[in-house]
């Protein structure tokens, strides 16, 4: 993506704290351990990657800012996908293709409609300060990988890896050049790529690069023993769910009484 990341509304409004990330997040964690909270980024919509990888960026932010129970996270995510779709330029995401693979997630049939999606929409902007163009990691990595000039061996599996960081909060903590450097670091160690020298002579604060490198260690290391088809629905049944609004019918009753 064109543009200096350095004075970005990511780099300057986007970049967290983690304690205050997880001060913020005391209340969902009333309800769900570290480990679940995580797990429920696990649901797959398949998009092109760049899609997924903003409407995921979108999603952590609101959840920054607000507690799960102000709108439900099932209903939430397919309504940053339809934005990320439009902000990357995707095209317009139908509205049938949204509902069955959020139907697929929560195992219930969800029955909302364009308009809905529009109204929370606009939630998501104002809760992301309307900052909607996102630095991702893919690029630096590209960069990385060519001026290393191992870009067969090693491209494939840090991309994968940059891919699976989403799952965690390091977009919400790192600037994107870092997370691909620990992921280059990772694939390098996984391909036995004695890549010390080319490290050393980065201009690069390496202790946030271990920092990262051990979230996704520990990303993998939860994964080996999470069946998602078996869990993920005992994980969304424990999210804080926000009371329902009172519809139209029940207004209407409400404000008739009054009057009477």
């Amino acid at each position: 993506m064109a543009g200096n990341f350095w004075q970005s509304s990511h780099y300057l409004q986007w970049v967290l704290d983690k304690q205050d990330l997880m001060k913020e997040r005391q209340k969902d964690l009333k309800f769900l351990t570290e480990e679940e909270y995580w797990k429920r980024n696990s649901a797959a919509l398949y998009f092109m990657q760049q899609v997924i990888a903003t409407a995921t960026v979108y999603f952590k932010r609101f959840y920054a800012r607000y507690s799960l129970k102000s709108i439900d996270p099932v209903l939430m995510a397919p309504t940053c996908v339809f934005l990320a779709s439009k902000v990357e330029e995707f095209g317009v995401v139908s509205n049938t293709r949204l509902i069955s693979a959020a139907t697929s997630v929560a195992h219930n049939m969800l029955r909302f409609s364009l308009c809905l999606m529009v109204c929370i929409d606009d939630s998501s902007l104002g809760s992301s300060d309307c900052c909607l163009i996102v630095y991702h990691p893919y690029r630096p990595l590209l960069q990385y990988v060519q001026d290393m000039g191992q870009e067969d061996m090693l491209l494939p599996l840090a991309w994968r890896i940059v891919n699976d960081t989403y799952r965690t909060d390091l977009c919400l903590l790192y600037p994107p050049f870092m997370i691909a450097l620990a992921c280059l670091h990772v694939a390098c160690v996984v391909q036995q790529k004695d890549a010390r020298q080319w490290f050393a002579e980065l201009s690069v604060d390496m202790d946030k690069i271990l920092e990262i490198i051990r979230v996704i260690l520990k990303l993998y290391d939860q994964w080996k023993n999470f069946d998602d088809r078996k869990e993920m629905a005992a994980v969304l049944n424990k999210v804080p769910k926000p009371k329902p609004p009172p519809n139209r019918y029940d207004r209407l009753q409400t404000s008739f009484i009054k009057i009477t």
